[in-house]
């Protein structure tokens, strides 16, 4: 029996899952992570990934930068706390980063099914690499 090809919606949910991991495990000391706004520390599996620009925007939606880890009452029931998010992106990462983000996140892109296995097998490699 002939196996189906994925969907592109189940392509981008596998890329968003293994690219969730990714982020959440890469700064991790042992098993445990800090959130990125609030620094509440705890399992990388409680916390989440949190985008600084919108899923939405798939120009932004897998760059490793608009992505840090965030607790669930930072990334959900303080809507990301954009403000904060975007202050420590340009302490951490150099002053306008926030603004590049804002910037490339309003770029139209077009990711073909190709672009996103070889995201998912990239980012398979990344995870392998932490273990």
């Amino acid at each position: 029996m002939k196996k189906k090809k994925p969907t592109r919606s189940q392509l981008v949910k596998r890329l968003d899952n293994l690219f969730s991991e990714y982020i959440r495990r890469r700064n991790a000391v042992g098993e445990a992570t800090k959130c990125f706004t609030c620094g509440k520390k705890d399992h990388w599996k409680k916390l989440q990934c949190g985008h600084f620009q919108s899923r939405k925007h798939y120009a932004t939606r897998w760059d490793e930068t608009n992505c840090q880890v965030q607790c669930a009452a930072c990334n959900v029931f303080r809507y990301g706390e954009q403000y904060k998010f975007g202050l420590n992106l340009d302490k951490e990462f150099g002053d306008g980063i926030a603004e590049q983000l804002l910037n490339l996140s309003k770029n139209i892109v077009k990711i073909s099914n190709a672009d996103l296995l070889d995201k998912i097998e990239y980012y398979k490699n990344k995870i392998k690499l932490l273990d």
